[in-house]
């Protein structure tokens, strides 16, 4: 008979949370904000659960990046691989739209949540997605196909910031 440790068995929940922008966006920066608080709050249930958690937070700088990660909006939370989103939403950021200098605006994700639009993940979303994968169904339920094309929005906010980054008027030393 095999005996097995408890950090053998430890189900392991692995949360990305990708963004275009920590620093001007409120989007990005409110999402950040709710997944620590959504963290916090479910905290003592995934430890009696015996849940190990592992937040990646990754910043989207490229559409290479995007293509790379399947990322088609922004912010985007996934829990072991699945988009929080069931559907994509967006609409206009001002902040993101400044923020690259583009011509047009740039648009982010809206989070629908028990009928209402919210541009910042709400923490019960957050937590519902979490206790989801403790302790929803454990058969594998197919991933939904990652997106290969990246929309033109992000293609344009992409090429705008390199742009903006290329023409500073400063070295780069200077403006660190």
């Amino acid at each position: 008979m095999t005996k097995t440790t408890h950090q053998e068995t430890r189900q392991k929940i692995e949360i990305d949370f990708l963004f275009v922008d920590l620093d001007v966006c409120p989007r990005c920066k409110g999402t950040d904000v709710n997944l620590e608080t959504a963290l916090q709050t479910v905290r003592s249930v995934l430890e009696s659960a015996g849940a190990q958690v592992t937040v990646r937070k990754i910043l989207v700088d490229t559409e290479n990046k995007a293509r790379e990660l399947g990322f088609v909006s922004s912010p985007t939370i996934r829990v072991n691989g699945r988009d929080l989103a069931l559907e994509l939403r967006e609409s206009s950021c001002a902040s993101c739209s400044e923020a690259c200098g583009c011509e047009g605006s740039i648009d982010c994700r809206v989070w629908l949540y028990r009928g209402k639009e919210h541009t910042v993940a709400p923490v019960p979303m957050i937590v519902d997605a979490i206790l989801a994968a403790v302790y929803g169904a454990k058969e594998d339920v197919p991933m939904p196909p990652r997106a290969e094309v990246i929309p033109e929005n992000l293609k344009r906010f992409f090429a705008a910031k390199a742009m903006k980054a290329n023409s500073s008027c400063c070295s780069a030393k200077e403006q660190a």
